[in-house]
């Protein structure tokens, strides 16, 4: 690690004295990205050239929570020390389960290291669309994102009466549980999260026998958007069930804030509106 160090501070110098005075005089800092839900909110707020990169997750149908074509304006990167020391920028926007080795080479080559965990509430994700727009040197930005943000969940609010109960199950029985940004929204759509009710949390699992003892009203099928694709959604036990639809849910829609929570909005209220 030591030898590893002292090649890529090497390298860094080099870098350093071969730039451009305009670039260090530059008053917005330059971003790189490692985590696909600050790619999302950076992508609102900062300018496209001061996001010198996103993480490639983002380029990852499977994994991003941004449109693929946007995220695809940007360069994605691995998140290797190597990498980002090529792109030079000013601040290293990471996620909270940053590898520890990464976080302190990054740190002792001199880069600006700010991490970001996984928002558990709206008004948390409200919070980090407003520290990343600082960040960025855009703060009427965040104001702008967050004001979206707001728009949307009161378009979604529910009607006077009793909650919908509805359980979102990924894939082998996988649910959102209590203190989850999709369980917060749910809430505020007028669902009750009948997986935070039975006391599970975040990636817990919800068996099939509990589900038909006291099954929910709507079922979002997240990542099955055919029940055969999915043999807990696929179970014939679960057609039996009366009174019990399956909506289908784009997983993208279940992890990160910032703009991810105005679609989720609005396909809650959708379903809701359907019920």
């Amino acid at each position: 690690m030591v030898r590893r160090l002292a090649c890529l501070a090497a390298l860094a110098l080099a870098a350093c004295s071969a730039a451009p005075a305009r670039e260090a005089a530059s008053a917005l800092p330059r971003l790189v990205s490692l985590n696909p839900c600050t790619d999302a909110i950076l992508a609102e707020v900062a300018d496209p050239e001061q996001l010198l990169a996103v993480s490639a997750y983002s380029h990852d149908p499977a994994s991003s929570s941004m449109d693929l074509a946007k995220a695809r304006q940007f360069r994605a990167t691995g998140g290797s020390v190597e990498e980002i020391l090529a792109l030079r920028p000013d601040v290293v926007v990471g996620a909270s389960f940053m590898p520890p080795a990464t976080a302190q080479a990054l740190e002792q080559l001199g880069f600006r290291l700010e991490r970001f965990g996984i928002a558990p509430t709206v008004e948390e994700s409200k919070a980090q669309v407003r520290q990343l727009a600082a960040l960025a040197g855009h703060p009427e930005r965040g104001e702008a994102l967050v004001a979206r943000i707001d728009v949307a969940l009161a378009r979604a609010a529910p009607p006077p009466g009793a909650p919908v109960a509805a359980v979102v199950w990924q894939s082998g029985g996988i649910v959102g549980g209590a203190d989850t940004l999709v369980s917060d929204v749910l809430v505020r759509t007028g669902f009750a999260n009948m997986a935070a009710q039975e006391g599970l949390r975040q990636a817990d699992h919800l068996p099939l026998e509990a589900m038909i003892a006291r099954p929910p009203r709507v079922i979002f099928a997240a990542g099955a958007h055919e029940a055969n694709e999915d043999r807990m959604l696929a179970h014939p036990a679960l057609s039996r069930i009366r009174d019990t639809r399956r909506e289908p849910l784009d997983p993208a829609l279940l992890w990160c804030g910032g703009p991810t929570i105005v679609r989720l909005a609005e396909r809650l209220a959708e379903a809701r509106r359907t019920r």
